[in-house]
Parts: structure tokens; sequence; C-alpha cells
């Protein structure tokens, strides 16, 4: 299935600010808070400030174009610690990255793709598979590094095996945690967030 990506900055400079929140507030997302908040509440706003990028992705439903899923991306800096590593990737990402004065952590900024998910509305996200979506995120961020340079890409998820199997199963190794901080705490389960990293590149 073919799908578009529409860049929620275009469509705001398109559109304006009323019509997409219109378009944003039909997006639902009943298996995670978080990812219908941010869509609808934080979207914008993060626009404005060039906190994050958000990307919309479409395809053909009945002769319409429709919202299947979303994604957002950042750049953060984060720690992680060396023995969660295996040496190869601790290798690999030592050129990007570092080392605390302990030398126990790298220190390193990576992109971040903050928000993934798939629109539960009318059941769109039936016309889309989370690998393709998951896919489309790190081929956004594979064209930034071809200019700006970087392999890895990272992301925060609850500690589900479901999730945690998901990510593991499209290239990404669990680094860490974080503690989720206190405006978080009533759209996620439990107290952090895993934290797992993907070399781009292979």
């Amino acid at each position: 299935m073919a799908y578009n990506l529409i860049s929620l900055n275009d469509m705001y400079e398109a559109i304006g600010e009323e019509k997409t929140k219109e378009i944003l507030n039909e997006f639902e997302c009943t298996l995670n808070k978080d990812v219908e908040y941010f869509i609808k509440e934080k979207a914008i706003q993060f626009l404005k400030m060039g906190i994050s990028k958000t990307f919309l992705v479409s395809s053909s439903y009945k002769g319409n174009n429709v919202i299947v899923g979303y994604f957002s991306l950042t750049n953060k800096i984060t720690k992680i610690k060396k023995s969660s590593l295996s040496n190869s990737l601790r290798k690999r990402i030592s050129r990007f990255a570092e080392a605390t004065s302990t030398d126990k952590y790298y220190v390193v900024s990576l992109p971040l793709i903050g928000q993934l998910g798939k629109n539960y509305a009318n059941n769109y996200n039936s016309l889309i598979k989370g690998d393709d979506l998951l896919k489309l995120a790190c081929d956004k961020v594979k064209e930034a590094q071809n200019i700006l340079g970087g392999k890895f890409a990272f992301i925060e998820c609850e500690d589900k095996k479901a999730l945690q199997d998901f990510y593991e199963s499209n290239g990404f190794v669990c680094f860490g945690k974080r503690n989720l901080e206190k405006d978080e705490r009533d759209k996620n389960e439990g107290q952090y967030l895993l934290q797992m990293l993907c070399d781009l590149s292979k």
C-alpha cells in the first residue's frame, strides 16, 4: 500500500491553525493516551517552539485520503550506560559520543522518535502496519543524517513486553530507562520509559 507523508509544518502554513487543529482532533489512539494527547495538544505548540517536527501519514481509503498514523522527531541529549551495549555497538557509537568522567556512560545527541502511533478512528489503523510506520520514521531520520551525518536514533516506550518485542524486531536494543516527568505520569503506565537504540545504517 502506498503512503504519503504530510509535514505538519506545511499543513499549518497552508491552511492555518484552526483547520489544522480540526484535522488533528479527529485522531484517536485508545491504546496510548500520550500519543493521542500529543497530536491534539502539543504537536502544533512544539512546532511553533521548534522543539519537534511532526509528520502525518496518509493513505487512500474509499477514494479519500485519510490519516492512518503519525510520528514526531526531535533531537535530544541522552546518557547511555556502556555496559548496556554490546562491544560492537559500543565501538560504533563511541564515534558520535563523549565519555563521562567516570567512563561508565556515553553522552550523545541523537534523533529521538518521540511519538509514533496509528489512528484508530474509523478503523484506519488497519491500513498500516506498525513496522511500516516505524520504517517511515526511520527513513525520515536517515534523510536528515544524509545531510548532517550520524547513524543512530532512539525511542522511549512504556515497559511492556509487546512494545519491547516490536522495537527489538525492528533492530532496536534497550540501553536504559528514563524516569517520567510529573506531567507525563497520568498518560503513561509505570514510573519510567524504556530507552531503545537503533543503528540505522544496518
